[in-house]
């Protein structure tokens, strides 16, 4: 790539562009193939203990046990336990985050192009 660059002129232009676009391809085609393989890796299932370690805020056991009541927080029953999925706690957690006034734009044209 850095011969590419050394030696590049209105000419060579069209290929170095070529062979740009095919490199972002390739990385591209790279993420999409490891954000597919993660979430079999990564996804654990978390005790009572664990989600409030693991939860940003903390929240006390009671605090949890209240969510779980208001049907706030994604939970599995088994028996009388309690068991947390943690890539369902990271989205439930992601819906929470404030948007941007970029994506709050968005959000309402797109509504009032609904309309």
């Amino acid at each position: 790539m850095e011969n590419l660059t050394q030696g590049l002129t209105l000419e060579t232009l069209p290929k170095a562009f070529a062979i740009l676009t095919n490199e972002v391809s390739e990385i591209k085609r790279l993420l999409l193939e490891k954000s597919n393989e993660q979430p079999t890796k990564t996804d654990c299932w978390f005790d009572l203990n664990e989600l409030c370690i693991y939860h940003p805020d903390k929240p006390s056991k009671h605090t949890v046990y209240g969510w779980v009541n208001l049907g706030i927080i994604p939970v599995h029953k088994g028996g009388k336990k309690l068991r947390f999925l943690k890539s369902e706690i990271d989205n439930w957690l992601m819906q929470g985050k404030k948007m941007t006034v970029a994506e709050s734009s968005l959000k309402a044209e797109q509504y009032l192009k609904k309309k």
